[in-house]
């Protein structure tokens, strides 16, 4: 069963909370929960003048799935009402046909959710709605805030009542309690307060408003769905493939430090914050965005391309075949095998159908989490001098019975190849990460990375080469703190930023 909340949704009392059965509940272990992939927080979206806001809404939200699949909401206005209905699981499972109708408006933003900061719990789920001194507002945040407990508690300490443990509430009730004059100026001031990485989209009643921190790190675009029977939609996502699904125009990036607002007069812009270094997220190019987007004014599928050649230029090795580890490391392995002239050969299959919850066997299988996921074709690694590539190693469990799985089916060597640096430091700034004493190559080196998952060899692209890939330069710079330790805000500990969880 999965859980949705419904907050001024027409014939429902308001916080309604539904038990809906026959649906997969929230039980969100992965395939491998010793060893899994960096997770991104969310994505979001927000839609303006669309007579049916909330479906496109949703058919965004889908387009993004992969950015989060823990939780998702949408939250329409018609210029009057303001409704929100959210819930746990993926998108398809929360809206169905007679959910979205209860979701009446011209407007709409949507967010799906992987929890870093806040339990994970229907609590946190976004968007956020919150009935403030400056009216109906609801939220829907991706990023971390890295300065949130000493906010917190001077609003806690002036009178603000939080409603969850998640610290994208905290926007909302800085914009509650600012002095500004009207609501531009509010939000425009509030931002300025918080520090770390947010891409927002705000709804009140009659207005959508979209925003990006000052040094960029998450991504959020904006298109323009051309209507000739009336005014434009515009669109808001985090990644360009969202506008694919919705038949809109890529028209630009929100800027770093830029607040944008569209009513029905259409859009305007200001900047709130200038003068800080770009710091987009590196990662995003690496493994977190869709190959089909356009990130930071650059195609993934380009950068991923470049750092599988790369790869082959600054660690090649003779081989026979180059073999991706699905679905992450098929455009660098491309890459690879282009440069290096060895044949590409998809020699493990992915399955597509694993669900988030499985039955193991009752007798352990060894390596089963991973069996579950991946198999190998024997007939092509057999033999063989094989040349895994991965995008990233975390713990290096996973990779480590990546490496015996092929082993197992015969090849005669596996050569692993990383299209990216070591990953040594947490990130802050959004990303689901261990903590440094359980990422692998912040406590060993190399060589021991290479015994521990028993590879023949194993080799990382470098960080300039990495950059190179992604076409960094001063109008586009990149944080590489997971890779260097080096960050560009102050921070704290993790453990630090986690509030107490709280009661559903």
């Amino acid at each position: 069963m999965t859980q949705r909340l419904y907050q001024g949704v027409e014939g429902k009392t308001d916080a309604t909370t539904e038990i809906v059965t026959g649906a997969p509940g929230p039980d969100f272990r992965t395939w491998d929960s010793t060893d899994p992939k960096l997770r991104e927080e969310c994505g979001v979206i927000a839609i303006h003048g669309h007579p049916d806001a909330a479906r496109q809404a949703y058919l965004g939200l889908y387009a993004l799935q992969h950015r989060g699949q823990e939780s998702a909401g949408i939250a329409t206005a018609d210029g009057q009402h303001l409704a929100n209905i959210k819930g746990m699981g993926l998108v398809s499972e929360i809206f169905t046909d007679d959910v979205l109708a209860k979701l009446p408006g011209q407007m709409a933003i949507g967010h799906t959710r992987y929890s870093t900061t806040g339990d994970s719990a229907l609590l946190n789920a976004q968007p956020i709605r919150v009935d403030s001194t400056k009216g109906l507002i609801a939220i829907a945040h991706n990023g971390n805030l890295v300065n949130l407990g000493n906010v917190r508690a001077r609003l806690e300490r002036d009178g603000a009542y939080f409603q969850t443990t998640s610290d994208s509430e905290i926007i909302v009730q800085l914009i509650a309690h600012s002095k500004a004059g009207t609501l531009v100026d509010a939000i425009a001031d509030s931002l300025s307060h918080i520090e770390g990485a947010f891409s927002i989209v705000m709804m009140t009643r009659d207005r959508i408003f979209a925003a990006r921190d000052p040094r960029g790190f998450r991504p959020l675009s904006m298109g323009r769905m051309r209507n000739s029977d009336r005014p434009d939609t515009i669109v808001f996502a985090s990644e360009t493939c969202a506008f694919d699904l919705l038949r809109a125009e890529y028209e630009r990036d929100v800027l770093p430090g830029e607040l944008v607002m569209v009513t029905e007069d259409g859009v305007t812009s200001r900047q709130y914050a200038t003068g800080f270094p770009r710091s987009s997220c590196i990662f995003e190019h690496v493994y977190f965005a869709r190959p089909d987007s356009r990130i930071f004014g650059r195609w993934v599928q380009e950068s991923r391309d470049q750092m599988g050649r790369q790869l082959a230029r600054e660690s090649g090795v003779p081989a026979d075949i180059i073999v991706p580890v699905p679905d992450s490391g098929v455009t660098a392995a491309l890459g690879y095998a282009d440069q290096s002239g060895i044949p590409f050969r998809f020699g493990l299959i992915r399955n597509h159908y694993v669900g988030r919850t499985f039955i193991e066997p009752e007798q352990r299988v060894r390596d089963f989490g991973v069996r579950l996921k991946l198999n190998p074709v024997r007939n092509l690694l057999e033999g063989k001098r094989v040349v895994l590539i991965d995008d990233s190693i975390i713990r290096g469990t996973t990779s480590r019975k990546i490496v015996r799985m092929v082993r197992g089916a015969g090849a005669r060597e596996v050569h692993l190849r990383i299209s990216c640096p070591p990953t040594i430091s947490p990130c802050f700034y959004g990303v689901d990460t261990p903590s440094k004493r359980d990422l692998i190559a912040a406590n060993k080196s190399i060589e021991e990375i290479r015994r521990f998952i028993e590879a023949d060899s194993l080799a990382y692209l470098s960080l300039d080469g990495l950059l190179k890939c992604c076409d960094s330069d001063e109008s586009n710079g990149f944080c590489t703190a997971c890779y260097t330790g080096n960050y560009p805000t102050q921070w704290i500990d993790v453990e630090d930023i986690l509030p107490a969880t709280a009661d559903v």
